[in-house]
Parts: C-alpha cells; structure tokens; sequence
C-alpha cells in the first residue's frame, strides 16, 4: 500500500465574509485561484473536487493521502478571531472531504497559534470532526513552534491523542538569503530551525510528542545530526544531556521530500526506515508518476519499503488503535 503523507486541500469556496479567503473562479478552465491577502495562488480541481482528487490518487498509484490545508491559510499574520473563524470552516471542509472518500483520505485540521490557549481549546472540535490531528506553522509570527509558549498547546495534543504535522513556512525575513530563494534554501533552513527548536528547546523533555511528522525532511537537520552528535559526545557525561541528538530526533516522522534519491537514502540509514514516510505536496506539486518508484532505487528490504510506503504514515496517525476517548 502506498500513502502519500503530505497532500494539501484548499476548500472549494468559503463564505463571502469580510477577511477571509476566497476562490475566484477562472473563465473556462476547472481552477479556481485562491485569493488570501498577498496570496494569488491558482488552484487545480484536485485541491477541492473529491473525484478529481482520488483520479488524480489512481493515476499516481496512490492508494491513501493525508491531506492538510494548503499553507497560505496557515496565515499567523492576521488577528485570532479572524484566524479562528478560518480555522472551523477549512476544518468542516476537509471532514466533508474526508467523508466521501471511501476511507482514501485522512484528515488533518488547523488551529488559530495566534492565540495558543486558544488553539488549544480547538482541537475537542478537530477530534469531533474525526480529523485525526492539525498542520501546524513551523513559525507562528517569528516564533519557532518550539517556544514555550507553546507548550500547554502540545501537552494538550499529547492528552486528545492528535497528531501534528509541521510544515515549513520560509520567512521573509532572511536577510542574507535572496528573496528567489526563500522557496528553495530557505525552506531547508526554517526546517531545519523549526525542528530543533521542538527537538531540543525543552518541549521534547516537557511533552510526550509521540506523533508529530516534519514536512521536506526538515530541510537539512538528518545531515547536521552527526555534528551535533560529536559535540555532545565531547561535553561533561555529568552535565550534558542524557540522549545524543540523534537520538532525540529519531523520535519524530520525517518526509520524503529531499528531491533526490541520494538525500533520501541518507535519510533512510542515518534516520531509520521507521522514520520515513512518503510526500509529495500534491496537488502543489505534481507526484513523480507512480509513487511507489520513489523506493525502487533505494535497495531497500521489502520490510522497510512497506514501513515508508504506508506503515509509518499509518503509526504517525495512530490508526491502528481508537482515538483516546477524552471528554
């Protein structure tokens, strides 16, 4: 079975409210373009048309997804309220979608991190729509998901049994970096920021974070591990932490999506088969025909070719048990 665990859905309309996105139709053509403040983004059927999408699933050899909100509407810029009106309606959106897929397709919501109390208080209302967790930002106006503030929101997701995708958002505010390569470098490097600062800013010793999966890999953070290793290994025994970096790190699912076979495998042997699973940011960004060639090369056992093409995806969500019944 092959589940591709980093899809993305934008619902097909939204409420003709003051502030919130909308999807202008484009003359004789199926897309619509997604108009969200600086946001022009077009958008093909398969993002909110569920027969468009499960054909577009069938072309690719993709038997599940688990979709999340497109990234732009993970906007943190914009007020709590606003953000949380935003928040039930895509969340109400992708249940619907994930209704009448014939259990093809898995949910995850969003939440408004503008305000984590609130956010925290969301998430009854995510597991009540059977969505099986949130995409989160790796940045919440600045801020790595990683800060403290943070903490009784993901104590809270330990407690609901949800599941967490973080998914890069670049920041503009790279001072060094090309604006061309915010999209490119930059995503790698606020990856690889993102996950540290959940990895090794305290959350990890504070908070179980039994499934939170990274998207792109987390930009370079698998190849900066052994450095970090190294220099761990060099610190006081007495003093330092009580795991090495990459230790911590194989705790947590990480993507696919390194865009060459050889990043992929490193991935693979540094990170563990059990690490991995697959992703593609379709429909954002076409699958590379059938997906299930993504492993072909890799000389993988057919255990861990298994274990990436859906086992994890299927841990990551907790599938193969209930959803922890809190009131």
């Amino acid at each position: 079975m092959i589940i591709d665990a980093h899809a993305h859905v934008i619902p097909g309309v939204f409420p003709p409210d003051e502030g919130l996105p909308a999807m202008e139709p484009i003359e004789a053509d199926t897309a619509r373009t997604l108009v969200f403040g600086a946001t022009r983004f077009r958008a093909r059927a398969a993002f909110f048309e569920a027969e468009s999408r499960i054909d577009a699933m069938d072309a690719s050899g993709v038997d599940q997804e688990i979709v999340s909100p497109m990234p732009p509407l993970l906007n943190t810029a914009i007020d709590a309220p606003l953000a949380r009106e935003i928040s039930r309606y895509v969340n109400e959106s992708v249940a619907e979608l994930v209704a009448g897929s014939g259990g093809r397709i898995h949910g995850l919501g969003m939440v408004s991190l503008q305000d984590p109390d609130s956010a925290a208080e969301e998430l009854g209302t995510v597991r009540d729509l059977g969505l099986r967790g949130v995409e989160v930002p790796s940045n919440v106006r600045g801020v790595a998901i990683g800060d403290a503030r943070f903490t009784d929101f993901f104590r809270e997701i330990d407690r609901r049994g949800l599941s967490v995708f973080v998914h890069t958002l670049p920041r503009a505010d790279e001072p060094e970096l090309p604006a061309a390569l915010r999209g490119s470098i930059g995503v790698g490097i606020e990856g690889a920021r993102a996950a540290s600062s959940l990895l090794f800013g305290g959350m990890a010793d504070s908070c179980r974070l039994e499934r939170v999966l990274f998207s792109h890999a987390a930009g370079g953070l698998p190849l900066m591990l052994a450095r970090a290793d190294y220099f761990w290994s060099q610190q006081d025994p007495d003093t330092r932490s009580a795991v090495a970096p990459s230790a911590v790190a194989r705790r947590f699912y990480y993507d696919s999506m390194l865009f060459d076979p050889r990043g992929l495998r490193f991935a693979v042997d540094y990170l563990g088969a059990d690490r991995l699973v697959l992703g593609t940011d379709f429909p954002a960004m076409p699958r590379p025909g059938v997906l299930g060639t993504t492993l072909s090369g890799l000389q993988l056992s057919d255990e861990d070719a298994e274990r990436i093409g859906s086992a994890n995806a299927l841990a990551f969500l907790d599938l193969a048990e209930a959803l922890i019944d809190v009131p």
